[in-house]
Formats: structure tokens, sequence, C-alpha cells
């Protein structure tokens, strides 16, 4: 997979930026100190676009944490030094920077109006089916984001949508016309379908160790780590009605009804001492964090053990994510909520993953030995009848004819269709993502009067993915790029 990943990692790194701006719940990714120039903060200048630090590492901390989720929680460091992880970040924001500079060109703005209206019809944000700006705050602090920094990123995305719809990829007549003669394209074809329910597989351990052996790699346990945490205990107290009223003064706006109107202090009373408890609960967990790393805790406080990792998470992501970013070092974190709680952690000691046994991996390690073990007998068969196989016979059949075959279901004979018809093999087979292959000999081909509608969704993706690195190769050209980073 990291071969992969770092072969391709232009084009992930394209998939990411071009989707509209996400939530991602992960913990805030740094990576030390660099020096800059003159501009304090500034990392890089796109044309007139300056790109800050904070910007850079909050694009840094998305990414990590896309990796993070497609390793399963094995992402670290090590792996993101080897990704370029930094490199991909600042790509990702002068990519960026670059379509804003257009944009800017033509001189377009994307409205308050405009902004309001995609901020509240995003889901995430609803109750019951209604933007909830209790819920936005929650959600954009939990993800170490202001209403000002989200609602900046968001009417980003929103201006470069505007550009790109100003850049439409059309297909043009001369393209249409091609894909018709394509799908005009009719085949008689006489085809025999192999399955491999008639072979039998030795599953015994005297052939499974040795295939172990060559995949024991790709079987490890999930890192974890092992941690002591105790839970701080919720404060109920009582409030003079002068502490509660001055509470209330003070923050106001955060009691109002679904129509964003403020409630009175009488209706919100309740909520009010909820608040304040709240807030005294969670300056006690941050003096018990501060007696915690003294070693100086109350004897009333019980720590409990306990080992954590991806599939074996009692508290949320973020704790999961955070203490994995914690060191041996620095192993205190500072309260964490957790639902309706706070939860202080120390991690003892992180435990890399290791390849399993032979015994431990067999399960896991079974139905893959036996798919291959069915593909290879599969595949010599499919050889050695492929000049002297008997089957049925077809009409001319198209691409669209997804019926026609009888002994296949609709998404493998979709899928045979569509590769008969990019292959230039009169007699061959095809193998399928089932696991069935197909022998096929093509007896008479022909065009034909075809009515079907042209589905061009395929072709216009693929001139969409390409004018959009042109474009961007186009724009490198027309502003400078000026980093002003160390180490970058």
């Amino acid at each position: 997979m990291i071969t992969w990943m770092q072969k391709h990692k232009k084009y992930l790194i394209i998939t990411i930026w071009i989707s509209t701006i996400a939530f991602i719940g992960a913990g805030f990714v740094g990576w030390g100190q660099y020096n800059y120039s003159n501009k304090a903060g500034v990392v890089a200048e796109v044309g007139n676009i300056e790109i800050s630090r904070g910007e850079l590492q909050k694009s840094y901390s998305r990414l990590y944490a896309k990796y993070n989720e497609i390793f399963r929680g094995n992402f670290d460091e090590e792996k993101a030094n080897a990704f370029g992880l930094k490199r991909q970040a600042l790509k990702q924001l002068t990519d960026e920077a670059l379509l804003l500079n257009l944009a800017n060109y033509y001189d377009l703005a994307v409205s308050d109006k405009e902004l309001l209206n995609k901020l509240t019809t995003q889901e995430i944000f609803f109750d019951k089916g209604v933007f909830n700006k209790n819920i936005y705050k929650q959600l954009l602090s939990r993800n170490n984001m202001t209403m000002a920094e989200y609602e900046t990123d968001l009417r980003k995305q929103l201006l470069i949508s505007k550009l790109l719809a100003l850049l439409p990829v059309k297909i043009e007549k001369n393209e249409r016309d091609i894909l018709k003669i394509v799908v005009s394209i009719a085949d008689k074809v006489e085809y025999k379908v192999l399955t491999d329910r008639e072979i039998t597989v030795d599953t015994s351990d005297k052939l499974l160790k040795p295939f172990w052996e060559k995949k024991k790699n790709n079987y490890t346990t999930e890192k974890s780590y092992e941690i002591k945490y105790f839970k701080q205990k919720t404060i109920n107290n009582e409030y003079t009605d002068i502490k509660i009223s001055n509470y209330y003064n003070d923050n106001k706006t955060h009691f109002k009804d679904l129509d964003g109107k403020i409630i009175s202090l009488e209706k919100s009373r309740d909520k009010v001492i909820s608040e304040l408890n709240e807030k005294a609960t969670k300056e006690m967990a941050l003096r018990n964090y501060i007696a915690y790393k003294k070693e100086k805790l109350e004897s009333n406080i019980k720590l409990k053990d306990l080992n954590i990792s991806l599939s074996n998470n009692q508290f949320n992501s973020e704790l999961l994510e955070k203490v994995s970013k914690t060191s041996i070092t620095s192993p205190y974190l500072k309260p964490i909520k957790v639902e309706n709680s706070y939860y202080i952690v120390k991690l003892i000691q992180t435990l890399p993953s290791k390849i399993k046994s032979f015994e431990d991996a067999k399960d896991e390690l079974l139905p893959l030995y036996i798919n291959e073990i069915k593909r290879e007998k599969l595949l010599d068969l499919a050889n050695s009848t492929l000049s002297t196989f008997k089957g049925e016979t077809t009409d001319f059949l198209t691409k669209q004819d997804t019926k026609a075959i009888k002994e296949l279901r609709f998404n493998d004979s979709k899928e045979f269709l569509e590769k008969l018809f990019n292959l230039d093999k009169k007699n061959s087979f095809i193998e399928l993502s089932s696991g069935k292959i197909v022998l096929y000999k093509i007896i008479e081909q022909k065009f034909i009067d075809s009515k079907q509608e042209i589905d061009t969704g395929k072709m216009e993706d693929l001139k969409n993915s390409i004018f959009n690195v042109k474009l961007l190769e186009n724009l490198n050209n027309r502003y400078n790029t000026k980093i002003l980073v160390e180490g970058l």
C-alpha cells in the first residue's frame, strides 16, 4: 500500500483538494519550528495570495488524519515523513491559492448571503433537520477551529467552485460521434462460464504455512497504547442568585430558542446552572491534571489501567489521536471531554504493531489462501480448454446487452461486456471480479443502428481531470510562487 500511495500521491492530493471543505475529527498535528522571512507567520506567497503558518498546519493535520484513517490508525510521523506530508500540505494550499488568484483576476466574490446559504445547508450542523448554531460552535471547537476560520475556508471553496463553473468541460460533437460508433459495434460470441464450485483446496498446515511465510507481513497486530487514567467527578454546586445572574448576563448568546431569540433568565436558569457546573468540573479537571503531573493526586482519586487501540477504544477518536501523538517523555494529556465527562490520561507505553504468529493469523489467512489456490486452478483450466471449448452462442451483442448472457448476473455481465469491447483478441478469456472466468470466441462482428442513450459521464470525468491538471500547470507559470519556509 505504501508503495502505491507514494507513486500516486499527486492524484490523492488532487482528490482531497477538489472536494468541498469537510470536517475531519482530528487532533491538531504540528512539526516543530521554522525560520521565516520578514513577514512573520507567512510561509508562502502565490501571486497576491499569502499562505499562513496556521493554514499550513491545518492542511497538514487534515492530511495526517486522512492517511491515518486509510492506515487504520497505524500512521505515524515516520510514515508522514516518508510520504512527504509537509510538502503535500503546502502543495494543496498553493494549488488552492493559484485558483484564488485567477478568481480575483475575474473579480469573482462570494456574498454573505451565498456563504450563509451554504453554511446553513450543511447537514453535519443539523439538529432534527434544521441548522443548529450550538452544534456548529461545538463541532468547530472540537476540531480546533473558530467560526471565522471555518467561514473563511468555506468562502474560499465556494469561490473556487464559482470559478470552475465558469470553465465548464464539455463533450464535443466529434467526441459524441466517436462514442456512438463505439456503442454501435456488435459481436456475436460463443462463450462458456467457468466457476470454482467444483474446485477443492487442501488447507492443511503443511501447505498453508509456506503461504503464510510469503504473506505474513500483511498480518500484523494493531498499534496499541497502555494508559493510566481517571475520570473527573462531575461537580454539582449550589450558586447564589447573583452568581447565576452575572453568568447569564455575560453569556446571553448561549441561551437561545430555535428561532435564535435570547431566552429569559427565568427560563434559562437550569441551563445556566448546568454551564456553571460544567465550568467548575473543567477547572477541577485541570487542577487534578496538574496534580497528576506532579504526582500529588489526592488519595481518593483511583487510577485505572487500560490498553486502547483503533478497534478497542472505549473513549473517542479524539482521545486516541492525542494519545498516539504523546511520548513517554511528555506522557500526560490535558483533560479531554468524552460525552459528558472529563478524562485525564497518562501514556505508560506504546505497543507497536508486530507480525502475528501463524496460529494467530490462520483464521484471517485461510480465506485468502483458498481464493488464491482456486483462482490458480481456474486459470489453469481456462488456459488448457480455451482452444477446444464448446459453449453457448449469443445474438449480436453491444456493451448495453447485459441481460443476454443468462449464466451471469447483471454486474458480472456488465463487467464482461465492458472488458470484451476493450480487448483486441478474437479468442481469449476474461477474468471477472466475482472470481468467474468467461471463455469466448468472437464469431462475427458488425455495426448496428444503436438507439441507446450515450452516457458521456466517464468521458467528462476524464476530461475534467486532465483540464484540472493542465489549468494548475498554466496558473503556476502565470503566478509566481515564493516559499518562505526552510526545509520544504
